[in-house]
């Protein structure tokens, strides 16, 4: 089954060829730690001393790839990881400390080939200029598989680590209370914003503005490089960027979207992104998501472009029917209470989760990011158990059909806004 870039329509969905083939489906799969559950450390497969070695990190890109998936997701933020949605825990039984997720990236990519390499990066407390740069070489390092998913931090002691903004405490019972949510509608406009300015960057220079020439000396073209004068409400920055347009002219940007928090997060995806990461439950709920997002591009005036959606699952995969719920359950008796997770949980076997799959990508969705509840076990059983049953299936790719991470998902690469004519 074809996924080339003209396989994939501006719509954001993948149809049916006039053949009656199912649809293709695009995966990737979200890496954190040793995995989604608190206790997957503890479990026997996982590598809990080597969490912080490239090597771990090197393992499990490398086997994603192996299973032809579009691209890995590498999640960070700026404080330890903690089970309370706002504010940092003192549970000790639980992973806590990770590597910067950029920098991991920048470690894998020689080691691979085609699988593109998304880090997680906080855009509340960095800075755009930074981030553009680093985005831009992980780029060149990658040879044009990279891209970047954005999120905003909204917790207290984050703030603190930098002292330049003061962010009020609030829990989950505050999210729909006004002052809270003029804060929430705030970070996910900086972020529109942050996202604005690593396009203009990347932009800065045109693809032909260096041109070593050794005999005449002239190594740049100085008319080619541009000043971006963006000037928000958040931050100004001149520019242009200190590294050369990158492979992909424009790195696709990618963020995670929930419903509530007055639609800021569905906004922040029909402004900016070129990937979204959304969490539905059923088809229904897949159907009104992608309806919602579709509504803020229009508004956001960028109907036109694509935009990628992927369900979100957590997967806990088994081939022996009631083995993955069985797993479960001795998970969650380690961490002391059930799993719980803003997407859906799915326990069961490769055909299971497949024929799911297929009913939410009718839904419109784009593909599926599937977060390995232990990675160690999870991982595996998605690169050599669903995607073997996918390909029997017609509806996974049996090569990789592209060398980019925009080719892989079907986006043309831009060309740059400040080029002349």
């Amino acid at each position: 089954m074809s996924s080339t870039p003209s396989a994939l329509p501006p719509d954001d969905s993948d149809p049916a060829a006039p053949s009656g083939r199912p649809a293709a489906l695009h995966l990737a799969v979200a890496l954190d730690g040793a995995g989604w559950h608190p206790a997957a450390w503890r479990e026997p497969v996982s590598r809990p001393r080597e969490l912080l070695t490239a090597g771990y990190w090197a393992d499990l890109v490398t086997e994603a790839e192996r299973g032809l998936l579009d691209f890995v997701t590498i999640e960070d933020s700026l404080g330890l990881q903690s089970s309370h949605p706002t504010e940092p825990d003192d549970r000790t039984d639980q992973v806590r400390g990770r590597l910067d997720a950029v920098l991991v990236a920048a470690r894998v990519a020689p080691l691979t080939s085609r699988i593109g390499l998304v880090p997680t990066v906080v855009t509340t407390h960095t800075e755009p200029f930074h981030l553009s740069k680093a985005i831009a070489t992980l780029d060149y390092v990658s040879t044009g598989r990279a891209g970047v998913r954005v999120q905003v931090s909204a917790r207290q002691n984050e703030a603190a680590h930098f002292g330049r903004r003061t962010i009020p405490r609030f829990g989950p019972e505050d999210l729909e209370s006004r002052a809270v949510r003029e804060v929430v509608l705030d970070l996910f406009d900086e972020a529109a914003d942050y996202v604005e300015v690593l396009r203009r960057l990347w932009d800065s220079w045109e693809d032909d503005a260096e041109i070593r020439d050794a005999a005449t000396g002239r190594f740049v073209d100085r008319g080619k490089l541009h000043h971006i004068d963006f000037e928000g409400r958040h931050f100004g920055v001149k520019g242009p960027s200190i590294t050369p347009r990158p492979p992909q002219g424009q790195p696709p940007v990618s963020a995670l979207a929930h419903e509530g928090a007055a639609g800021a997060p569905f906004r922040l995806l029909g402004r900016s992104a070129d990937i979204g990461y959304v969490t539905p439950h059923d088809s229904a709920g897949a159907a009104s998501i992608v309806a919602a997002v579709r509504a803020a591009r229009a508004e956001a005036g960028r109907a036109d472009q694509p935009l990628r959606l992927f369900g979100d699952l957590v997967v806990f995969l088994d081939e022996a029917p009631g083995a993955a719920a069985a797993r479960r359950d001795r998970l969650d008796g380690l961490a002391g209470r059930p799993y719980r997770s803003d997407a859906r949980i799915f326990t069961g076997t490769s055909a299971q989760l497949a024929d799911l799959l297929q009913e939410l990508g009718g839904s419109g969705l784009t593909g599926f990011r599937l977060r390995p509840a232990v990675v160690g076990h999870d991982l595996p059983a998605i690169t050599r158990g669903l995607v073997p049953e996918l390909q029997r299936r017609g509806v996974f790719r049996r090569s990789y059909e592209a060398d980019t991470l925009r080719g892989l998902l079907g986006l043309a690469r831009p060309a740059s806004r400040y080029a002349t004519a």
